[in-house]
């Protein structure tokens, strides 16, 4: 019995089942829209359903719900919150008796005009998708695509196929057609509603995750351009540095400090929109793995017209994320280069400060060795001095000399004995 459970298992448990698709059936027609939100935005978003939801008199969503299925009747709607975008899928059947030639209608004209067009964020995906069901010669696409971009291929191990040209029409939206059924010479052809709501919302995903992917290249763009010019001031500062005098070392070091300053603001300012486009285009290589592509007669397949359009977006993305690196790594190199010149020749001048602070201290030991001689002369002097008044004191009392014959044998032996006084009183302080 588990008596102690983490905060988050139920909600970590149920990731797994996040985002399921639905179970769908042809003829249906499906509008696909994917709006690129601010934080403030994605909050709105929320109350933007629930006002259709109430409006519908529906059961309102939790607080932090992040997706969410409603059949409001007309039409249904899946509703998903991701980090950067909100995604809104309306789905309505399609009555093809009705149709009589014209173009199946979409899922959006079933969705309230005015609530549909305060779509919080901005646009940056949409699609239309027909989902039908098809044998023979698809003559429903040839109204709803153009010939000239045409790409399709069967998908599904052959139980499905999907057609597009990957174009903007008149309303902004592109356009999709997916019929389900296979290859009519294969009488036991056909798919489950679950695997053909699988298949849609991968077709979905591969959409929303290519748009999504893209938003990387005008920032790569963008960065290359202020890229060029920083490698430029680079090799300008490695040239000046390499015959670069002391006195310019100072503007040098300060230059380079800005230039490391304004790559590491940029990077920062890109690496988060690169790293997304990086996982976003390996969302998109799964999805199509996942469809299961096979060739259709004289037509590309979508992973290949993706793989051909996109993979220049995909190599300029990864090469300016490379170029940044690598610009911050030699930026660096440089910047201890000079450093380390830097820190030498400040060596160097201190070296030759306590140089100079050693011939000081030796000219001072000098001048100290001078003055201690010429204080020996006049130590001697004082005392021998004093020996000449004690001995014209002492011929008083029968001192048998003259003063002046004393004082001159005193001379040797005082200043002998204050020269030595001062050599002992010198070593004790300097052992000291």
């Amino acid at each position: 019995m588990v008596t102690r459970t983490h905060p988050q298992r139920v909600a970590l448990h149920n990731e797994i089942h996040a985002r399921p698709p639905e179970a769908m059936g042809a003829p249906l027609a499906i509008s696909h829209m994917v709006m690129l939100t601010t934080a403030a935005e994605r909050d709105a978003s929320r109350g933007h359903l629930a006002a259709l939801l109430r409006e519908h008199h529906l059961p309102l969503p939790g607080g932090d719900a992040n997706h969410l299925r409603m059949d409001f009747g007309a039409f249904r709607l899946r509703w998903e919150l991701h980090t950067e975008f909100v995604t809104w899928t309306f789905s309505r059947p399609v009555d093809v008796a009705a149709l009589r030639g014209n173009e199946p209608p979409v899922g959006r004209d079933a969705v309230p005009r005015q609530w549909l067009d305060s779509l919080p964020g901005e646009c940056l995906a949409a699609m239309h998708l027909w989902v039908l069901a098809g044998d023979g010669a698809p003559a429903a696409v040839a109204p709803l695509l153009r010939e000239d971009t045409l790409v399709g291929s069967r998908v599904a191990d052959g139980q499905a196929r999907v057609y597009t040209d990957f174009a903007l029409h008149a309303d902004g939206f592109s356009r999709t057609v997916l019929l389900a059924g296979g290859d009519p010479a294969d009488a036991e052809a056909g798919m489950s509603p679950r695997r053909l709501g699988r298949l849609v919302q991968r077709l979905l995903e591969i959409d929303t995750y290519r748009m999504a992917a893209m938003l990387g290249l005008p920032a790569a763009r963008e960065t290359g351009a202020t890229l060029a010019a920083a490698e430029q001031e680079l090799a300008a500062l490695a040239s000046a540095i390499r015959g670069a005098g002391r006195e310019d070392e100072p503007q040098l070091l300060d230059r380079l400090t800005k230039l490391a300053g304004e790559i590491e603001s940029q990077y920062a300012g890109s690496h988060a929109r690169f790293s997304a486009s990086t996982a976003y285009f390996e969302l998109v290589d799964r999805r199509l793995a996942d469809i299961r592509e096979a060739r259709l007669p004289g037509l590309q397949t979508i992973g290949e017209f993706i793989d051909r359009r996109l993979s220049p977006a995909r190599a300029t993305c990864e090469w300016t994320t490379r170029r940044q690196d690598a610009l911050s790594q030699r930026v660096s190199r440089i910047s201890s280069l000079l450093r380390t010149r830097v820190e030498i020749e400040q060596q160097q001048s201190t070296q030759d400060l306590l140089g100079a602070m050693n011939r000081r201290q030796q000219l001072q030991l000098r001048l100290q060795a001078t003055v201690e001689g010429l204080s020996v002369a006049a130590i001697t002097y004082y005392i021998v001095g004093l020996v000449s008044y004690l001995a014209k004191g002492a011929q008083a009392v029968g001192w048998p000399f003259a003063a002046e014959s004393t004082a001159a044998a005193a001379i040797p032996v005082v200043a002998l004995a204050v020269w030595w006084s001062l050599r002992r009183l010198h070593s004790k302080v300097f052992a000291a």
